[in-house]
C-alpha cells in the first residue's frame, strides 16, 4: 500500500483553494462595487474584500471584508449575513464551481493589527533603539 506524504500545506490551504478563494474574492469585490447589493446598511459603506479562505472541500468561503475606514463593522457584517443567500447565487453564476460554496463573514483584523504595529514603532523607546548610536564610534 502506497501513501502519500503531507508535505505541509501552504498558509492558507492548497493551490486549489487559493486559486478558488481568489476567484470568489473578486467576485465578491465585484458584486459590492457595483451596489448589486440592495441593502441600506451597505448603501453607504465601500467594502474592501482583502482574502476569502476556501475549505479543502471548497464548500465553505470564509470571506473577510473591512468597510472604508473601519467604521460600522458590526452593522455592515450584519447586512451581508443578511443578504448571504443573494451573494451565494451570484457567485455560483459568476464562479464556475460544482458547489456553490456557503458564505461565512469575518472582519479582516489585520489593519487594525498594522495600525498596532505602526504605533508600537513610533513610540520614544523604539525610536531610541533604532537611532544611530553615537557612542559606537
Amino acid at each position: 500500500m502506497m501513501t502519500r506524504k503531507n508535505k505541509g500545506s501552504a498558509p492558507g490551504g492548497s493551490q486549489r483553494q487559493l486559486r478558488v478563494g481568489e476567484t470568489v474574492r473578486h467576485a465578491v469585490a465585484d458584486i459590492l462595487s457595483h451596489g448589486n447589493v440592495h441593502d441600506p446598511d451597505l448603501e453607504g459603506h465601500i467594502i474592501t474584500v482583502p482574502e476569502v479562505r476556501m475549505s479543502p472541500d471548497l464548500k465553505l468561503a470564509t470571506i473577510y471584508v473591512m468597510p472604508l475606514g473601519g467604521r460600522d463593522t458590526d452593522v455592515v457584517i450584519a447586512a451581508l449575513e443578511r443578504n448571504k443567500k443573494f451573494l451565494r447565487g451570484e457567485i455560483a453564476h459568476r464562479v464556475n464551481l460544482k458547489f456553490a460554496p456557503d458564505l461565512r463573514f469575518r472582519v479582516d483584523e489585520r489593519f487594525d493589527e498594522a495600525e498596532r504595529i505602526e504605533k508600537l514603532l513610533r513610540t520614544p523607546a523604539v525610536q531610541r533603539d533604532l537611532a544611530p548610536d553615537s557612542d559606537d564610534k
